[in-house]
């Protein structure tokens, strides 16, 4: 190979490195609060609006994920990612939007919520677990 083409990728290489902004919130060795300042500081206010919210997700895409920075999703009573859906399909489907969330500017993951407080009926085939066996399972005395 012509040493001057490898002196030259040399020094690409070396001005892409030397030029690579140090990103303190995406560093797991810094303090949670030192990171928390770093990302606040870098937010633009649409994007920490977009981050309080939360939506359907029947109402949104990957791309409304990231080109709004929507911090949130929600799987509403009855909102699955097809009939009978096991749970395959509810990874690929929270995967699906998580990865317009990671692509957006600062690359911050969404938080998805389901509606499922006596257990996750809206995947095929799951144990439900009533609420008062629940209780019972927690030795929690029931005074009605």
């Amino acid at each position: 190979m012509n040493p001057r083409l490898v002196g030259l990728l040399f020094l690409c290489v070396c001005t892409a490195l030397a030029e690579s902004e140090y990103i303190k919130y995406k560093d797991p060795q810094q303090p949670i609060n030192t990171r928390i300042r770093d990302l606040m500081r870098r937010m633009t206010l649409g994007e920490k609006i977009g981050q309080m919210m939360q939506l359907e997700r029947a109402n949104i895409t990957p791309e409304i994920m990231r080109n709004y920075s929507i911090g949130s999703l929600l799987s509403a009573g009855g909102s699955v990612p097809r009939p009978r859906a096991t749970p395959e399909d509810w990874v690929n489907m929270v995967n699906y939007y998580q990865n317009g969330s990671l692509s957006s500017r600062l690359g911050v993951p969404m938080l998805y919520g389901v509606d499922a407080v006596h257990g996750h009926n809206n995947v095929y085939k799951a144990t439900i677990f009533p609420h008062n066996i629940g209780l019972g399972a927690t030795r929690q005395v029931y005074n009605p």
